[in-house]
């Protein structure tokens, strides 16, 4: 693997550095799954920016209260009065901690924007349903969102040298990239400092989980699974656990608010999707499917059944945080025998999509199917003799949402 010559920026910056130039108008709220790099990217912006900044963290072992936040904000105002007409920037990192941030938050803006101070101010946060819960219940109508997903294909290449078969196995944590030369020393440190410190910090203790065993067991089913149809009775069974169906379908949720495995549902068209339907549970990051398998690269490769859905979690993946970067919609579709691996939707565009892997078959009657029933944009084949994996991971999901 080569070495990062030079810092990466991700374009997300670019976004933030535009806003931040502007006069004042929103909060700017840079949000994403733990470890993909909101805190960089933040600290390169603000390193380029001629104003002065002031960014603090409440990602301390104590949690931080309200009382420190109305504190650092007026350390920020009194930089913004000395600095004039340009004002100044506050940036709070992990802003979820402290609790009801957002009623604090909504009274200090409002008071800014009363006095017109010139004050703006980035909100950082590592579990997304948390944050958007705040900014749902107090900020309406006063912030904007720079959604930070899992790294691409494109940016892992760019910034860590890595080749297509590197990121299908290794996947998009760029703090684990300087690892993937010791496959062991990689998957521990997956294990233990990027999938444990989620669940246990951006699920557990943020959130009420009545059976934070059977969480954890949702999620290593999921991994396991990556890629395939499951009923939700079925998830019970395996999991052999007490819990009911709208249980499941509740921590899978949580597991999608953290940004590690979702379930799509399956697409129905114009019609209204029924939430019972069986989900297809998907990895946002392979990295999450491949450390706990325990299998080492040459492994995945030689194993056909687990190379094929490794592959196409992979590409799952990078439709999926297209997904909850607001891009499109995701789904799946399945009618009796014939299915549709994955169903983008953005406007009037949908666009079916089969993966050609080790344990594809050969044709695919359920794109003539699907085409047949809902008259798509247009369908593609990734993988064999289609459009080749790497060409598809490379461009954004906007690319083949185009007429």
């Amino acid at each position: 693997m080569s070495k990062r010559i030079r810092p990466f920026e991700r374009e997300q910056g670019r976004v933030l550095a535009k806003r931040l130039g502007e006069p004042r108008r929103f909060i700017q709220v840079v949000a994403g799954p733990r470890q993909v790099g909101k805190t960089t990217l933040v600290d390169q912006v603000l390193r380029r920016t001629r104003i002065p900044t002031l960014f603090v963290s409440a990602d301390e072992p104590t949690i931080r209260d309200t009382a420190w936040l109305s504190s650092q904000w007026e350390r920020a105002r009194v930089m913004a009065a000395d600095a004039g007409p340009d004002g100044a920037v506050l940036a709070l990192d992990e802003i979820q901690k402290i609790p009801r941030w957002s009623d604090t938050v909504k009274r200090l803006w409002d008071d800014d924007s009363r006095a017109r101070r010139h004050l703006r101010v980035v909100l950082l946060g590592s579990a997304p349903l948390l944050v958007q819960q705040g900014l749902s219940e107090s900020l309406a109508g006063r912030f904007e969102i720079v959604h930070l997903p899992h790294w691409s294909y494109a940016e892992m290449r760019a910034a860590f040298g890595l080749s297509i078969e590197q990121y299908v196995f290794f996947g998009a944590y760029p703090g684990a990239a300087a690892l993937i030369d010791e496959p062991a020393r990689w998957r521990r440190y997956v294990l233990d400092a990027l999938i444990e410190t989620t669940i246990a910090r951006d699920v557990l203790l943020m959130t009420r989980v009545d059976k934070p065993a059977l969480l954890r067991r949702l999620f290593e089913l999921g991994c396991r699974h990556s890629g395939q149809v499951l009923s939700y009775t079925k998830m019970l069974g395996q999991l052999q656990d007490a819990g009911n169906t709208t249980t499941l379908a509740h921590y899978l949720d949580l597991l999608g608010g953290a940004g590690m495995l979702t379930g799509l549902q399956k697409y129905a068209g114009t019609v209204v999707r029924q939430r019972g339907s069986s989900p297809k549970l998907q990895v946002m990051n392979t990295a999450l499917m491949t450390a706990p398998s325990g299998f080492s690269p040459d492994d995945a490769r030689k194993d056909t059944e687990f190379r094929g859905r490794l592959v196409e979690s992979a590409v799952g993946a990078h439709l999926a945080n297209a997904a909850a970067a607001g891009t499109c919609d995701l789904f799946y579709w399945r009618h009796q025998s014939r299915e549709v691996d994955f169903v983008v939707r953005a406007g009037q565009a949908v666009v079916a999509i089969e993966v050609k892997s080790g344990r594809a078959p050969s044709a695919f009657p359920g794109l003539a199917d699907f085409a047949a029933a809902f008259t798509p944009t247009r369908t593609l084949i990734v993988g064999g003799a289609g459009l080749p994996l790497e060409e598809f991971l490379r461009a954004p999901v906007e690319q083949w949402l185009r007429a």
